[in-house]
């Protein structure tokens, strides 16, 4: 299914795309460091990199900024709190938190795809306070319960 959102590109992302699907059943799109100056990331570290676009999604979808599996696995470079959520109702420039989890220093270059988003529908829910909850085969057993 698809839906129009609005995006704005910002103006540190003049000459940059904006994010597109890479195949036809993409789900996420590639986000691209909108950045002046190269940041050298070192093991262990954590930075803040903009993108340079701002979206208005409808009512009752988010957006999920989540770590490229390329990036992650051959330098360890990882979106901290993956995956990030953009609310319907946040305007803002969508900022990727980054870390490096790898041994080397990595270095982000203006343009490089950084992260991606999926955009996606969700539900908000009405709790109902109960003092017993159905039974289940599983029960309260957590984590491991269910094997390897």
């Amino acid at each position: 299914m698809k839906i129009t959102v609005p995006i704005q590109k910002l103006e540190h992302a003049h000459d940059l795309d904006l994010p597109f699907y890479a195949t036809e059943q993409s789900a996420g799109m590639d986000l691209h460091a909108a950045i002046t100056d190269d940041i050298i990331l070192l093991p262990g570290k954590r930075c803040l990199v903009p993108t340079g676009i701002a979206i208005a999604l409808p009512k009752g979808y988010e957006a999920q900024i989540r770590s490229r599996s390329g990036l992650a696995i051959k330098n360890g470079l990882a979106v901290l709190n993956a995956p990030g959520t953009i609310d319907a109702d946040y305007r803002g420039e969508i900022i990727a938190i980054m870390i490096n989890l790898g041994e080397e220093s990595f270095t982000i270059k203006r343009g490089m795809k950084i992260a991606q988003m999926v955009i996606g529908s969700f539900s908000q829910v009405s709790w109902l306070q109960s003092d017993n909850l159905d039974e289940t085969a599983r029960g309260s057993q957590g984590f491991g319960s269910t094997g390897l």
